[in-house]
């Protein structure tokens, strides 16, 4: 085995030789035969191609320089910058350092600070335990010991001085109320003609007496009732007289009449008939006074059946003046009132339109027309503000609002200005003597005053005739008398006053 490979190797190596002979000796002859053959000119260069070298060259110096300029601008700039960035974080660190010794500064002067407060508030502390042991007072006791003294010393001229601010208002206050009334008033100047409603009704002959009166009578108290008002036949000749404080139930009564004498078919079952029509008639006309009313106020959503009761104003009056004239002058002063004033317009509006309803109610209930009216304003839902204009119109009430203030002041413009309201002096005189003598009529009376123009009678009675059971029955025996033997607008109220009294003298 050892033989064989020798042999291999022994005749690789001697293959090897032979082929590294051979290409030697193929180098040598190829060298010799390219020396045997001439030699070739060179090929000869463009001169426009050497320009063109040499001006790429120059571009090539050109820019490599530009780029090493700014290679070397973009360094120093860079190194510019971190000198900067250096200097700003040495300020910022030295600062950082300056801002932590100031707060150790302060958090010392702080904490020296709540320390003297400190020794302060002791020693007040132990000052005002002193003092209180001194004086012999307490804390509280000495501060209103210097409370009063200051309060003594300074009431002279915080007097002095509130004396002079209220001296000045007065004198402004009243100069500007006289402006704002007077200015109210000839702004809201009315040319309404007031329809003063007749009571008497004209006859064609004496003749329709006897066919008013009919047999026995039946025809008149016919009429009486279903009108509800007294007819007088005998006040005046060729005229009837109609007799009543409402004067719906009076205008209803004056038109009936009127148809009846006009037709000339006067009977119980005719009568009915005219006057159930004339109220119809008289309800429309009534309403539409109410809407005209609310309409020129500008007063609008009311319920129609509180436009038809300011309806009946139309034919209601108070001392000769028609209600629907009244309410309507009241209403504008009161609204130009409270725009001067900068009150609530609409609050006013309405308590003004609405502040005399109850007169409208005072011939089918008790009671007085302001309560009355509150009835009637919360019946329908009014606003509180508006129900208190209505109680407190004449004073009944404390005033609750500038509102109602502005309400009253017009009221009392309207009834009161020049020719506003009348009544025969001899007449009012006359009602108030009867009043008072009816009260005298009776047993046990001392004395009786007639007051508020004749709506109220005061009734003194002596303690030893009058017990006190018997005060009750005195009282409704002479309202029954008064409603009896007089005649008078709204209601006469009735007090009975007994008093004792025990007199003793020292000596």
């Amino acid at each position: 085995m050892p033989e064989i490979l020798i042999v291999i190797l022994t005749a690789l190596a001697a293959g090897g030789a032979a082929v590294g002979g051979s290409f030697y000796t193929f180098r040598k002859i190829t060298k010799k035969i390219e020396q045997s053959q001439p030699p070739v000119p060179a090929k000869q260069e463009d001169p426009r191609i050497g320009r063109t070298l040499e001006q790429a060259r120059g571009d090539a110096n050109r820019i490599r320089r530009e780029a090493e300029e700014d290679a070397r601008k973009i360094r120093n700039e860079a190194r510019s910058h971190e000198q900067k960035t250096r200097e700003v974080e040495t300020s910022i660190d030295r600062k950082h350092g300056a801002i932590e010794e100031r707060e150790k500064a302060l958090d010392k002067k702080f904490d020296d600070f709540t320390a003297k407060t400190e020794d302060i508030e002791k020693i007040k502390q132990e000052q005002l335990a002193k003092l209180e042991r001194v004086a012999g007072l307490g804390r509280d006791e000495a501060r209103k010991i210097i409370m009063d003294g200051l309060e003594n010393r300074l009431k002279e001229d915080i007097a002095k001085r509130i004396k002079d601010a209220e001296s000045h208002a007065k004198e402004i206050a009243d100069d500007k109320a006289r402006e704002v009334i007077v200015d109210a008033m000839q702004r809201v100047a009315t040319d309404y003609v007031p329809e003063y409603t007749t009571s008497r009704v004209k006859l064609p002959s004496d003749d329709m007496k006897a066919r008013i009166i009919g047999r026995e009578g039946r025809n008149i108290q016919a009429f009486e009732k279903a009108t509800g008002v007294d007819v007088d036949l005998d006040e005046v000749p060729g005229e009837v007289q109609l007799s009543s404080f409402d004067g719906v139930r009076r205008e209803i009564a004056r038109i009936s009449l009127e148809r009846l004498i006009a037709d000339g078919r006067i009977q119980p079952a005719r009568v009915e008939e005219i006057v159930e029509r004339t109220a119809q008639d008289v309800e429309k006309l009534m309403f539409a006074d109410g809407e005209k009313l609310v309409r020129e106020l500008g007063v609008h959503g009311l319920p129609k059946e509180l436009v038809a009761l300011l309806g009946r104003f139309k034919y209601r009056f108070s001392y000769g003046q028609n209600m629907i004239l009244h309410t309507l002058e009241e209403t504008k002063i009161a609204t130009a009132i409270a725009t001067e004033l900068g009150a609530d317009v609409q609050t006013v509006k309405l308590g003004a339109l609405l502040h005399d309803i109850g007169k409208t109610q005072t011939a089918e209930a008790e009671g007085t027309h302001v309560q009355l009216g509150v009835d009637v304003a919360k019946r329908f839902g009014m606003p509180d503000k508006v129900v208190n204009i209505v109680a407190e119109h004449h004073e009944d009430k404390p005033f609750s609002s500038i509102e109602s203030i502005v309400v009253w002041i017009a009221d009392a413009i309207s009834g009161s200005r020049p020719g506003a309201r009348h009544e025969n002096v001899e007449d009012y005189i006359k009602r108030i003597q009867g009043l008072e003598n009816i009260a005298n009529s009776f047993t046990g009376v001392d004395k009786s005053y007639a007051i508020s123009a004749g709506r109220e009678v005061r009734v003194i009675v002596i303690p030893e005739k009058i017990d006190d059971a018997s005060m009750t029955k005195m009282a409704n025996d002479i309202a029954s008398k008064i409603h009896d033997s007089m005649v008078y607008p709204g209601q006469v109220k009735v007090t009975v006053i007994r008093e004792n009294r025990a007199v003793a003298v020292a000596k």
